[in-house]
């Protein structure tokens, strides 16, 4: 079970595990999401580019971030929906970058409705030099803990 919408602390730290990007996370990317660019397909292409290789799809680097904070299990069976997202790519992620997240809340609100509330995530992808590779928000409707 996943934190309740009272147990987000502000300001407490979540950090991950580790996940390292591989060629075929890159190809299974771009079959689902239909985005073929030559950054990400074509390594003669790719060298020609300012980064020198193949490099991750943007949301590529958003979808693991997410899929390794799930991995913590705060948000299992207590997160309703994802309400927004802000994002920003700073840094390319590579083949054979190692990525983590750290997760700070930094606003919680009550909703209208009694059972649930509104919390604010500070997110930060961080590659194996401790580099900000991608950071941004994530704002989710949780459940409230049940009345006993």
């Amino acid at each position: 079970m996943g934190l309740f919408y009272e147990e987000f602390e502000i300001d407490r730290e979540l950090l991950t595990q580790a996940r390292t990007i591989t060629e075929a996370d890159i190809v299974a990317f771009a079959g689902l999401s239909g985005d073929y660019n030559l950054v990400h397909t074509d390594e003669t292409f790719a060298a020609s580019t300012p980064f020198g290789t193949r490099i991750a799809h943007g949301p590529l680097g958003l979808s693991v971030a997410i899929g390794l904070l799930s991995r913590l299990n705060v948000l299992d069976d207590t997160a309703l929906a994802l309400l927004e997202l802000g994002w920003q790519f700073k840094a390319p992620i590579r083949i054979g970058d190692t990525v983590r997240v750290r997760a700070k809340a930094f606003e919680k609100r009550e909703t209208r409705h009694v059972e649930r509330g509104i919390v604010k995530l500070r997110l930060e992808v961080i590659n194996q030099q401790d580099e900000t590779v991608q950071e941004g928000t994530m704002t989710v409707m949780l459940r409230r803990r049940p009345a006993e």
